[in-house]
């Protein structure tokens, strides 16, 4: 059985933090944060509005610009790693307030800034084996709600923001082309929330409430890593890098992008990313990027796109796929 994204949408906050905001917030200028990320602002949620919240306005824009249905849906998959509550799950909490059937299965997915690609490779998964035939993938994070405001090495970099698609059964098209997954818990240290455990690898984690990150290290990671999984992922496929109409890599920081395109030999031109405005939105990013390239009339029905999420765990995800979008109907809603 064939499977294909048929529609997306997307959301993001109303509120701006610009980095001359954060100027007056920590030890920082505009140019600083620019030069060492790229990034110009984020999307802020209000102190009311989480990531069931995000996702259901992001479905919500995904209705309105396909005219789809989504009652018929027979599993919500949501990519996260800030979940209203540890339980119930994301996908519950938006299954009752969009009304979805509930025969449909629920369920969260945890892969942090990789998780919106594992979500899909599950939903293609479970459409393939005709276990499925309509599933509903959303990557949303409100990083906001756990990011450290005094910590300048991490509060310029995050934001909050969800994508969602649809992933429907095809006779006609399979849109997935291939995949590559991958990981390395040796790393699990370098980026983490606190939870029920002290301890990493037999290492005493930091005594907080919010992400911690060693950036450095997870750049290192991530620049020898990502291409090494693209160049796998392409072997596998048969297919040259200049193939490729468009690649979406997660949208961490520019200087990560960069790089992975030159060791790539990829065109920054043809690469799309969604930092510059909304941040690190991590299982966002990609969906976001997405749906921006469709927004501007530079992403068509037929073109091969290659998108790749990186982060903690260490977890890392490439899908290759070609687009088969249902025709849209209304425009989108503004972000």
């Amino acid at each position: 059985m064939g499977a294909r994204i048929t529609s997306i949408g997307t959301y993001v906050p109303q509120k701006r933090l610009t980095n001359f905001d954060l100027e007056s917030m920590v030890e920082t200028t505009n140019e600083w944060i620019v030069q060492r990320t790229g990034i110009h602002e984020r999307r802020i949620s209000h102190s009311e509005e989480f990531t069931s919240d995000l996702c259901v306005s992001a479905v919500k824009d995904l209705i309105h610009r396909y005219n789809k249905t989504i009652e018929d849906v027979d599993m919500v998959i949501v990519a996260t790693s800030t979940p209203d509550f540890a339980f119930p799950s994301v996908a519950c909490l938006i299954q009752e307030r969009l009304n979805i059937s509930p025969t449909a299965g629920c369920m969260d997915l945890n892969a942090a800034c990789a998780g919106f690609v594992y979500a899909l490779h599950t939903a293609h998964a479970l459409i393939a084996s005709g276990l499925h035939r309509k599933i509903l993938v959303v990557g949303a994070d409100a990083l906001s709600k756990i990011t450290d405001y005094t910590d300048r090495s991490t509060c310029i970099l995050f934001g909050d923001g969800a994508g969602a698609v649809l992933v429907e059964s095809d006779d006609k098209f399979d849109s997935f082309i291939n995949f590559h997954l991958g990981s390395d818990g040796r790393g699990a240290q370098h980026i983490y929330r606190r939870g029920l455990s002290s301890r990493i690898n037999d290492i005493e984690l930091v005594d907080s409430e919010f992400l911690v990150q060693n950036g450095r290290e997870v750049l290192r990671w991530a620049l020898r890593t990502v291409p090494q999984g693209i160049e796998e992922l392409l072997n596998k496929s048969n297919l040259p890098m200049s193939d490729v109409d468009w690649f979406i890599p997660h949208s961490a920081n520019l200087r990560i992008i960069e790089p992975i395109c030159e060791k790539c030999h990829y065109p920054m031109e043809q690469t799309l990313y969604s930092l510059t405005n909304y941040g690190n939105t991590s299982a966002a990013t990609i969906p976001l990027a997405l749906d921006m390239g469709i927004r501007e009339g530079k992403v068509h029905n037929g073109q091969r796109v290659l998108l790749y999420g990186f982060g903690a765990g260490l977890v890392h995800a490439g899908q290759l796929m070609e687009l088969h979008l249902d025709e849209q109907i209304n425009e989108p809603t503004e972000l």
